[in-house]
């Protein structure tokens, strides 16, 4: 009893830190409720089933008035964690998410590729920002995608979108959190992504702009130049008219495709390397790196930083190429090329038990707000797993664990709020039943 006791304390302790985002007395209830039905063991976090399993449940409405209707903003809430978490310092793992649904009616839903999926399928994507310290993952930002099909009036009036809200492409809604993570004190030690952010010439800009190393998948259609182009002054013109103003390349001096570079790169050159992702077993691939020049930007006569083109073979009679962008100095070892192209992969389980544990995922509402609101609460929550989980100083706390805990503690609660049914059950324990 005093083990839970000191859940409860702490987790109280918790979501005070986050009342001033809240307006009044109803609206903090409706934290300290919603929060205790993301860590409940309702299976579907649909709001209908996390309500039927609370402890003080109130009334139905209410909740759902708390998550469609209630005036706060969750943009004010996501501030509040990204400075309550204890962890200051890591890489910042950009990800677009898929959540499938089945039909047409939730908020930005429509036929769009889906990671989770890992194809084109029904479903809504969102934009979020985990910070990564190596061993635990926290969940730091999100953004819903929106179609610009979802920005018509008879769709903005159907999700409840504000006209505020504008069509942003997913590299601009990644970007954007990159900015609020740095602005929240948060030190961003470098920034993993796959290929959707990439390929994205803007995204690498803005990362050597800010100075933060990276690792980022790409495609293998994109072209480089191998080592750092070295651009001349224009070859004078023999014949009349306008002398050639623009900068060229030195004869023979072409892009390349990353498909073909590591096709006719021969393997003797390719490496055996290790590394392991968290706590799980270690993992093993061929790699081959060399120092390159992004082919891009000399469209219009830039030359791009030069960086460290990865490129990797899975271990197999069939093996697949993958392909990523690495800003670390040239005096960096393979293996630490490839120890950051796969911080990516280390917080995958931790991914999965926020959508399969806390129903990031499972939100049925329709409404933008209700969804960005769904959201930022269930990071709430997950924060709080994880806080005890650094303060047990055990990581491997499973979270049908800790869901066991916290079921016992509201329990307790709830019996010790309300004497009258606790006096009740005593006195049905007293009745001698039949053998």
């Amino acid at each position: 009893m005093g083990d839970a006791a000191a859940w409860l304390t702490r987790l109280t302790a918790w979501l005070e830190e986050f009342e001033p985002a809240f307006g009044h007395r109803a609206q903090r209830g409706g934290l300290r409720r919603y929060v205790e039905g993301v860590l409940s063991d309702s299976r579907r976090k649909s709001m209908e089933a996390m309500w039927a399993r609370l402890r003080d449940p109130g009334s139905y409405q209410a909740l759902q008035y708390f998550i469609t209707e209630a005036d706060w903003n969750a943009e004010a809430v996501w501030r509040r964690l990204r400075a309550a978490i204890p962890a200051r310092e890591g890489i910042l793992v950009l990800d677009g998410t898929g959540f499938p649904k089945q039909g047409r009616a939730s908020v930005g839903v429509g036929r769009q590729y889906s990671g989770t999926l890992g194809k084109i399928g029904n479903c809504q994507v969102a934009v979020t920002a985990a910070l990564w310290t190596g061993v635990q993952a926290w969940l730091v930002g999100a953004r819903l995608y929106l179609p610009a099909t979802w920005l018509t009036p008879a769709q903005r009036a159907r999700g409840k979108i504000p006209a505020t809200v504008v069509f942003q492409e997913k590299w601009r809604l990644a970007l954007t959190l990159l900015r609020q993570v740095r602005a929240s004190g948060i030190t961003v030690t470098a920034v993993v992504a796959d290929a959707e952010f990439g390929d994205c010439t803007a995204v690498r800009r803005m990362l050597h702009t800010i100075d933060v190393p990276y690792a980022l998948g790409v495609s293998s259609h994109l072209t480089v130049f191998v080592g750092t182009p070295h651009p001349q002054p224009p070859r004078p013109r023999t014949d009349r008219g306008r002398p050639p103003s623009r900068p060229q390349l030195a004869r023979g001096v072409t892009p390349i495709s990353i498909r073909d570079l590591a096709a006719q790169t021969a393997a003797r050159h390719w490496r055996t390397v290790s590394w392991r992702n968290g706590t799980h077993a270690p993992w093993r691939a061929r790699f081959w790196a060399c120092r390159v020049t992004p082919a891009h930007d000399w469209r219009s006569r830039r030359v791009a930083p030069t960086i460290w083109l990865l490129c990797q073979r899975d271990l197999g009679t069939t093996p697949e190429t993958k392909a990523y962008f690495v800003h670390l100095p040239a005096t960096a070892s393979l293996k630490a090329v490839v120890r950051l192209a796969h911080h990516r992969w280390a917080i995958e389980q931790q991914y999965a038990e926020l959508k399969d544990e806390l129903g990031l995922d499972h939100f049925e509402g329709r409404s933008f707000h209700g969804w960005q609101r769904h959201v930022v609460l269930t990071a709430i929550a997950y924060a709080f797993i994880q806080r005890e989980r650094q303060r047990r100083r055990r990581l491997d706390l499973t979270f049908p664990q800790a869901r066991a805990v916290i079921t016992d503690i509201l329990t307790a609660h709830y019996f010790l709020t309300h004497r009258r049914h606790l006096n009740m059950l005593l006195k049905l324990a007293e009745i001698p039943l039949r053998t």
